[in-house]
């Protein structure tokens, strides 16, 4: 016995010895080129900007990345900077959008670069694919998007979600003390809504009393990690991390794998369930899609373009709303002309009708966008049509920064960083858009968002029905907005605020 014992031990003391010997390799590989990658980077660009970015000495004056590169955007004649340590070109140049939305749209297509940095949790859906793939999606989305059934079936569940959840939770702690965090309360009232919207299934994530749900939690930390894979200064880094499954890779693995397990079942429901007959987006896919996978990434997509999007600009706009009771009040008054005296939720028909609410969005948005920044990556060498010319090269990283966009100067004013509504009403009552190119909240050209007129229209629903019944006020109010890094906006530590009922009613 004990002769077959020691061979068993011994076989298992060389297989830890081997593993334990080929991990320190693999970490001391790892450290090497870690080394060399930083010390290459800081030999190749001594740039004033490049090192400021390494060194992160711009957080001495500037709460967030975005306002520092807005701060160089503003003052350079051409709007657009080169961070060569990132080789990326960022832009607030309208001209430039236009020329990289519009003009020569086929040359920026969102690249393989990017479509790796994001494919393990996007896989082939909609925001990470070009040429067939993406055409394919679009035109599905678009036909479904822009039907009237759809949009009304979307409207009836935004509705049911603010009148038998969202507003009995204000209910109940309104008039008293207890701090709310509200963009957590908008986080789980978009992501039921788009589940009952998307999938026809509903995941309940409004019962505060609940934990989040599990596949929420996965969803935020790997949309996080995903993000941090585009701010390092190479994709070496996390390439290698990913290879070793250390950190923040493997943090981010486990999470696409809970991620996934639900989308499957996601999927497997509806199949159980049958969707010939039913509304919800998954379920017209499925009438033309039958690759479990695929259908897996358009899931996953739905999630981030109706759940994060929606939750970060309703949260930024009631953190200005208690700065502006005035604008507050014209929301109320506006509310009360559409509506009758009796009526308790807006009709689909009369969302049209709130202009002064629309402005409150749209300059709430111009301020803090959803989403910040968006890259493609160029196809073949080019130059930007600025004033200075910028060259682009073939495979360079092209970024116009929506963030940015809304502090330049010359495109708002001077008082760009004002939160004023009738810079968008013509003649102070009719609601004008500008243009997406200057304006590119919901991208511009062949890749507008799809979904814009359903958000807006949730969004709206929202403000309107919250304001009717309450004040909501931020316990810290003023100053700056501080965010986390994400695909979405995301306001750092939430936001605390204190609901009372409106002394109106």
């Amino acid at each position: 016995m004990e002769g077959q014992v020691n061979p068993l031990l011994q076989f298992l003391q060389l297989s830890i010895g081997y593993f334990l010997f080929s991990f320190a390799i693999a970490f001391s590989v790892f450290s090497v080129l870690l080394f060399l990658l930083r010390s290459k980077f800081w030999s190749w660009c001594t740039c004033d900007i490049c090192h400021c970015y390494l060194t992160s000495s711009w957080r001495k004056e500037f709460t967030n990345l975005g306002d520092w590169y807005a701060h160089l955007l503003r003052n350079l004649p051409s709007q657009t900077i080169r961070i060569h340590v990132l080789d990326n070109i960022i832009t607030a140049n309208p001209r430039n959008v236009e020329y990289m939305l519009k003009t020569n749209f086929l040359n920026y297509p969102k690249g393989k670069p990017f479509s790796m940095i994001l494919g393990d949790l996007l896989g082939d859906g909609i925001f990470n694919v070009d040429g067939d793939l993406w055409m394919f999606q679009r035109k599905m989305a678009s036909l479904e998007l822009g039907s009237m059934s759809i949009r009304s079936y979307a409207f009836n569940n935004v509705k049911n979600e603010i009148k038998f959840r969202l507003l009995p939770l204000l209910s109940s702690v309104g008039g008293t003390s207890t701090t709310l965090d509200l963009q957590d309360v908008f986080r789980r009232f978009s992501f039921d809504n788009i589940c009952k919207f998307s999938f026809g299934l509903d995941p309940g994530c409004l019962e505060l009393s609940l934990p989040l749900s599990h596949f929420a939690h996965s969803f935020d930390l790997a949309t996080k990690l995903s993000a941090e894979r585009a701010m390092a200064a190479s994709p070496l880094i996390w390439k290698m991390k990913r290879l070793l499954d250390i950190g923040t890779e493997r943090k981010l693995r486990v999470a696409i794998e809970n991620i996934d397990v639900l989308a499957r079942e996601v999927i497997r429901q509806k199949r159980k369930l049958g969707h010939t007959n039913h509304q919800d987006l998954l379920s017209r896919f499925m009438g033309v899609v039958d690759n479990d996978v695929y259908l897996r990434d358009i899931v996953i997509s739905f999630i981030l373009a109706g759940r994060d999007t929606v939750a970060s600009a309703l949260t930024s706009l009631f953190w200005l709303l208690t700065s502006h009771p005035d604008v507050e009040l014209r929301i109320r008054e506006e509310t009360s002309r559409v509506m009758q005296q009796d009526q308790e939720f807006l009709k689909f028909e009369q969302i049209n009708e709130m202009h002064y609410l629309s402005a409150v969005i749209h300059e709430s948005m111009r301020l803090y966008p959803p989403v910040q920044f968006d890259s493609k990556f160029a196809s073949e060498d080019d130059v930007f049509p600025d004033c200075g010319g910028t060259f682009v090269g073939k495979n360079d990283r092209v970024t116009y920064h929506v963030y940015a966009m809304g502090r330049m100067e010359n495109i708002w004013g001077q008082d760009y960083m004002e939160f004023k509504p009738e810079r968008w009403l013509k003649n102070g009552t009719t609601f004008c858009q500008d243009s997406p190119f200057k304006y590119p909240v919901f991208q511009g050209g062949i890749r507008v968002c799809l979904g814009k007129e359903l958000a807006l229209m949730e969004m709206k629903c929202v403000v309107a029905s919250i304001l009717q019944h309450f004040d909501v006020r931020a316990v810290v109010a003023g100053g700056d907005l501080r965010f986390d890094p994400g695909l979405t906006t995301t306001v750092r530590g939430g936001l605390p605020v204190v609901v009372k009922w409106w002394r109106g009613l």
